[in-house]
């Protein structure tokens, strides 16, 4: 039986672009809220809140995923010093 047709499917990437999808997914989130947060508390919620939040947030995950990229090795090394592997 095939799904309803109102369903959307999309092709799956391979399991080797997770170790990037990740960080992407990451980045764009918690730079998201980060800069709602950090808007929000500097102007406050008037009329000009979503556009500079919108600019705020384009810039910030601009510097934030390439970081992420690079200092995630480090912090897997980081966890694998604190954390038990599991068995």
């Amino acid at each position: 039986m095939h799904p309803h047709p109102a369903v959307v499917r999309f092709r799956r990437l391979p399991a080797r672009y997770a170790g990037l999808v990740m960080p992407l997914i990451l980045s764009l989130i918690m730079t998201f809220v980060v800069s709602a947060i950090a808007t929000a508390r500097t102007l406050g919620f008037v009329p000009a809140f979503p556009s500079a939040w919108m600019q705020a947030w384009g810039l910030s995950w601009l510097i934030a995923f390439p970081v992420l990229l690079l200092i995630l090795p480090l912090v897997r090394r980081i966890v694998a010093a604190l954390v038990e592997p599991a068995r």
